[in-house]
């Protein structure tokens, strides 16, 4: 399949969005800047694959970047949707649907006791911090190069020259000031996490880290790595946040700190708990979400937070999630890494795969990635040109070697063998 980009309601829809948004997307990663291709404008999903507004049909892996973990359009998720739609939208207050959602994450997900919903991870994200700080009377955090957690102020920050260092601005528009009391470590490094704590232990308000690095491929946590983190945060009195919103209820039923058996102190969640409308919620120990208003001091507020419509459609979503569901998508992931890698070895490329669960990237270098610095050193040019002969196989990848891929419930056998098919002669080309 080669796209015809010049012509068609495609075209034209991204002529029009480019005079509405920065870029002609309403977030970068749409824009397909770093693959060499025009962005795609999609109309509509139906199980594993989804269609383009001149009606072209792709086998999708980006599965609208990790919530379609059912497949896009479950009937099931839909039916609720319409039902809840039925009793109104946002009504202004607590609905019975918040509560069914809340109960379904607190009995999934060891570490949290109580929870309050957001309307987007960033928020959530944003909340957690201003809790561990509330709650600790401290200032700093510490965060993983690589690792991506909303595009809040304090996030937005790059590591400096030195080990454990402050942050500095990684973005315009953020301030000196709100960079600063972030420092940014080499995630996986034990030594990297003992050293800033022996320096600014006493003045660390938390650690947040994706327990499975997802933002800059899929990188896996070392053993030892997130017990570390326990640990010293334990023995400091800084609060462990785990930013679950890639990975909660993706790698496992309890997140990833069910499948390592790690217990954070708070955690961050979007995506798969929304069923694919927007969400995010933060939670944690009792004692300390008892610091968020109104109980305690700590502000946060949404005025659509726990919008009905989301909630209906994360019940119906985690409720499909069964052990059997999880044990297929590991096993259509297994399948998945092993087919990619034998069509790369075929054609003669030097290639790397990092997988957890239901999450995979294909890194063009030849050692899989420990760390964000390790995978910056991938071929992007490489994984533009795969990514192109993948699309024009009709085959949908992430459009950036820095983005996990998603495998769903939806991906069988037969989406499996088309998509290794395809891999054969993209690798070769």
């Amino acid at each position: 399949m080669t796209l015809d980009v010049a012509t068609g309601r495609q075209s034209d829809l991204r002529r029009r969005a480019e005079q509405l948004f920065p870029g002609g997307v309403n977030s970068p990663v749409r824009a397909f800047g770093s693959v060499g291709r025009p962005p795609l404008v999609l109309s509509a999903g139906d199980g594993p694959r989804v269609r383009d507004a001149d009606g072209a049909w792709y086998l999708d892996y980006i599965g609208a970047w990790g919530p379609a973990i059912l497949g896009h359009g479950h009937p099931d998720v839909v039916e609720a949707v319409r039902d809840a739609a039925c009793d109104g939208f946002a009504l202004g207050a607590t609905s019975p649907r918040e509560v069914e959602l809340g109960e379904r994450i607190r009995d999934a997900v060891p570490s949290v006791e109580r929870l309050r919903f957001t309307s987007s991870g960033t928020e959530a994200v944003m909340s957690a911090l201003r809790l561990a700080r509330g709650a600790t009377g401290r200032d700093l955090v510490v965060k993983f190069g690589g690792g991506y957690h909303g595009h809040g102020d304090s996030m937005l920050v790059e590591a400096g020259s030195g080990l454990a260092t402050l942050g500095m601005p990684g973005s315009a528009g953020v301030t000196q000031a709100a960079a600063r009391d972030t420092i940014v470590l080499p995630y996986n490094d034990l030594v990297a996490v003992s050293e800033a704590f022996g320096r600014h232990g006493a003045a660390i308000a938390a650690v947040i880290v994706e327990p499975v690095a997802a933002n800059v491929g899929v990188v896996p946590p070392a053993p030892g790595f997130l017990e570390h983190l326990g640990d010293v945060t334990a023995a400091s009195g800084a609060v462990l946040i785990f930013d679950e919103v890639i990975t909660g209820f993706r790698v496992a039923r309890g997140g990833a700190q069910g499948r390592y058996g790690v217990m954070p102190d708070l955690t961050t969640l979007g995506k798969i708990i929304g069923g694919g409308m927007p969400v995010g919620a933060y939670g944690g120990r009792a004692d300390l979400m008892r610091h968020v208003a109104p109980e305690g001091g700590v502000y946060q507020a949404g005025t659509l937070s726990g919008h009905p419509l989301t909630m209906a459609a994360g019940v119906a979503t985690l409720d499909r999630l069964t052990p059997d569901v999880y044990e297929r998508l590991d096993a259509t992931g297994t399948a998945l890494e092993a087919g990619l890698r034998a069509a790369a070895d075929e054609a003669g490329r030097e290639i790397s795969i990092n997988r957890v669960g239901s999450l995979l990237t294909v890194f063009f270098r030849p050692q899989a990635p420990v760390n964000g610095a390790e995978a910056l050193t991938a071929d992007r040019d490489a994984y533009a040109r795969f990514f192109g002969g993948m699309l024009d196989e009709g085959i949908l990848l992430p459009p950036s070697q820095f983005e996990a891929w998603f495998v769903g419930a939806a991906h069988g056998d037969a989406e499996v063998a088309e998509t290794i098919a395809a891999a054969r002669r993209a690798f070769a080309a």
